[in-house]
C-alpha cells in the first residue's frame, strides 16, 4: 500500500494524483476511473474497458448462459426494471 498524500482540487474541479502515487499504482495518462462519493469520502477505482473482441466474448457467454438457464428476454427486462425501481 502506498503512503498517504495530500492534493488540492482546482477551480475547475480537477484533482491531481501526485506522481509518487501514480508511480506506486502504475497509473498512466488516459486511465479510466469509476468514481463513487458519499458523505466526505470519494473512492476512485481504475477500470479497464474491454476490447471489442472481449466484449463480444462476454456477450456470447451471457447469451449462452441465458439460453441454458432458459432466461427469457421478458424476464430479464422485468428484473432490470425491478432493480431500477428499487434504486429510486
Amino acid at each position: 500500500m502506498s503512503d498517504v498524500v495530500v492534493t488540492r482540487m482546482s477551480s475547475k474541479g480537477q484533482i491531481v494524483v501526485p506522481k509518487s502515487l501514480r508511480d506506486a499504482l502504475g497509473l498512466d495518462e488516459g486511465e479510466l476511473f469509476a468514481m463513487y462519493g458519499e458523505d466526505d469520502t470519494i473512492i476512485l477505482k481504475k477500470i479497464e474497458v474491454p476490447s471489442e473482441k472481449e466484449f463480444d466474448e462476454i456477450l456470447t457467454w451471457g447469451e449462452d448462459y441465458a439460453r441454458k438457464k432458459k432466461i427469457t428476454r421478458k424476464a430479464l427486462q422485468k428484473a432490470i426494471a425491478d432493480v431500477r425501481a428499487e434504486a429510486k
